[in-house]
């Protein structure tokens, strides 16, 4: 399912042919690939720059599929920089968020389609009142927690990725500063998908001392 989405995506972005970006994106790729490879042990890499510049983003898709928005270069300057976003996408694959993210949207459905049916004997004004409290209390409670854990996880494996891959940890935190700067007006975190930018440069900071031995060690 993977490849076949990231197949018609190619088809349907156009396709960055700069060769810095290229170069840039494969040779960070490359190294990123074979320190989680024993995570990863049957994907098939490949990395793509899509030509997009207002798309300061970059994803990873199961099965070895990494893309980067040439957006992205306005905040990551240098390999080490690139290292910490690609790390960042890979982890999501090798701790399998996506499939997680799936079974938990399934679980809420579940849960939904039961109180449809748990309700239908009710007056029509409090059935949309019960079914409006569990979608928003679903959200915030349970799917928005659920996917802040994930980036920090992700944050987690793929700065110890970055660092066995021989990039400097210390990067992330200059980094994610730039990149927190770009996002204007975000959501405060119990309502963002992503940790607060203040949360995030703490966790890492805590996790220094350990992935900065990875990366004197390796």
């Amino acid at each position: 399912m993977s490849a076949s989405q990231f197949g018609q995506l190619k088809q349907q972005t156009p396709i960055s042919r700069d060769p810095v970006y290229n170069s840039m994106v494969r040779r960070v790729g490359d190294r990123i690939a074979y320190v989680a490879g024993p995570d990863m042990p049957n994907a098939q890499w490949e990395f793509v720059v899509f030509e997009d510049d207002e798309q300061i983003n970059a994803f990873a898709m199961p099965g070895g599929k990494v893309a980067v928005y040439t957006g992205i270069f306005k905040v990551a300057k240098t390999d080490a920089d690139l290292a910490i976003v690609m790390g960042h996408e890979v982890a999501h694959v090798a701790a399998g968020h996506g499939n997680e993210r799936m079974t938990q949207q399934l679980l809420v459905a579940g849960g939904a389609l039961a109180l449809q049916f748990g309700t239908s004997d009710m007056d029509s004004d409090q059935r949309a009142l019960l079914m409006a409290a569990y979608g928003a209390g679903a959200s915030v409670g349970v799917m928005l927690p659920y996917s802040r854990y994930h980036e920090c996880e992700a944050d987690e494996i793929g700065l110890i990725y970055a660092a066995k891959a021989g990039y400097d940890p210390r990067t992330a935190i200059p980094f994610w500063k730039r990149m927190a700067a770009q996002s204007n007006g975000a959501p405060p975190e119990f309502l963002s998908t992503h940790p607060a930018d203040s949360t995030r440069i703490r966790k890492l900071n805590e996790l220094m001392p350990k992935v900065m031995q990875l990366y004197q060690n390796r």
